[in-house]
């Protein structure tokens, strides 16, 4: 066994490629599909795959509850947006994939854990310092990094011919103009025609989540989102687990055309990417959410929150998940939500999601000291003169300091 991979495997072109390209390095490889959602026509025909081109072992894991309840739920209640759009659907999800693949190189003995991640990306980061995280020891084997594999492998049509002498299936000999990542919580999609950023994405990719707006229906959607604790946990009064949530979300806000961003982005290597998301039910979820936190937060608790909220986005994207200060985050996040329970109704509308009304039995809002009308005993209008007053004194003492031109 002292000769074991296990492999990072989706049974497209790269991952079927490199099962065979290990076992010609004398590997015996372990084939593990991490099940985060996303779509595929035949689960159970994608693992005998692997084992027909000769793999030793071809598993698959469900972790879609996971994913939704331990690792993209935390960065919601962040508010956690990288450069103030993205909300991190691949991001989040690749230190989990490293967790499990290493659970299971420890159940198979294996020397290392393999993936399929370019040398120009993000994720290859992400796999990586998940992984070194847990495993100090690891040793991590990514062939796109080795110039030999470069090499063999320059483009799709020779991964295409190694398959036909392989006799391994693949589906496909014509480049899409684009690539796509899929999970639960969105689809990305980048490269290709994608590449050139005054090219309109849009009509190009076949989206798999959403409607466009355009075709969404003329009539607004009512959704009532349910939250304790700043986590979801029902839907139009239905209690649902994590995944639930964000499947039933996932379904109307897709078909009200909700969730699609267009963003050039900076990655962690140095490169400026153009990439295309949907991500209809986390959408709607940061929406609610945040509506939420309006009611039942504090105001310095949710503005220190949001001046931390860029760097947690950061660690994530960057894949600093597995570290001392992502644990104390988390700490702290878990803290700062306690009171965040109520339910939100949102507007799905043609690509838009809006916020209709929000109930909360922690609410911190009071109309009687809220209203323009009248007066509340807790609040008297004449104090606002003295807060100003002294809020004011240094500005006072500035301006007869140095005066400024008006």
């Amino acid at each position: 066994m002292s000769n074991s991979v296990v492999l990072a495997y989706s049974g497209g072109l790269d991952t079927s490629v490199l099962v065979g390209w290990l076992m010609d390095q004398g590997y015996e490889v372990h084939c593990l599909y991490v099940d985060l959602g996303q779509p595929c026509e035949d689960r159970q025909a994608i693992l005998q795959k692997a084992l027909d081109i000769g793999a030793a072992s071809s598993e698959i894991v469900d972790v879609q509850e996971e994913l939704c309840r331990d690792f993209a739920f935390p960065v919601l209640q962040w508010q956690a947006k990288y450069e103030n759009i993205y909300l991190l659907g691949t991001s989040i999800a690749r230190p989990l994939i490293s967790k499990v693949c290493l659970q299971r190189a420890r159940e198979v003995g294996a020397v290392a854990f393999v993936h399929g991640a370019t040398g120009k990306g993000n994720d290859q980061c992400r796999f990586q310092l998940a992984a070194e995280a847990l495993d100090p020891k690891v040793k991590i084997i990514a062939p796109w990094r080795m110039k030999e594999f470069r090499d063999a492998f320059p483009g799709r049509t020779e991964m295409i011919e190694y398959c036909a002498q392989k006799n391994i299936p693949v589906k496909a000999s014509v480049k899409k103009p684009y690539s796509s990542d899929e999970n639960c919580l969105h689809i990305s999609y980048e490269a290709g025609l994608l590449e050139d950023p005054a090219v309109d994405g849009i009509p190009i990719i076949d989206f798999g989540m959403t409607i466009s707006p355009q075709d969404a229906p003329n009539e607004e959607e009512s959704v009532v989102i349910g939250f304790e604790s700043g986590v979801p946990v029902s839907v139009n009064g239905q209690k649902l687990d994590a995944f639930g949530v964000v499947s039933e979300l996932n379904k109307l806000g897709g078909r009200n055309g909700v969730g699609r961003i267009d963003i050039v982005e900076n990655r962690f290597v140095g490169m400026k990417s153009r990439g295309v998301y949907e991500a209809p039910g986390m959408t709607c979820l940061y929406t609610a959410h945040q509506a939420l936190e309006q009611l039942t937060l504090d105001r310095d608790l949710v503005h220190l929150r949001d001046r931390i909220s860029p760097e947690v986005a950061e660690m994530v994207y960057y894949g600093f998940w597995y570290c001392a200060k992502m644990d104390a985050l988390m700490a702290f996040i878990k803290e700062a939500q306690q009171p965040v329970t109520g339910e939100v109704t949102l507007g799905l509308y043609k690509g838009n999601c809006r916020v209709k009304s929000r109930t909360s039995p922690n609410s911190l809002y009071d109309e009687a000291i809220a209203s323009m009308e009248g007066g509340a005993s807790s609040y008297d209008q004449t104090d606002a003169e003295g807060f100003l007053r002294i809020s004011g004194l240094p500005l006072r003492v500035q301006g007869s300091v140095r005066p400024r031109e008006y």
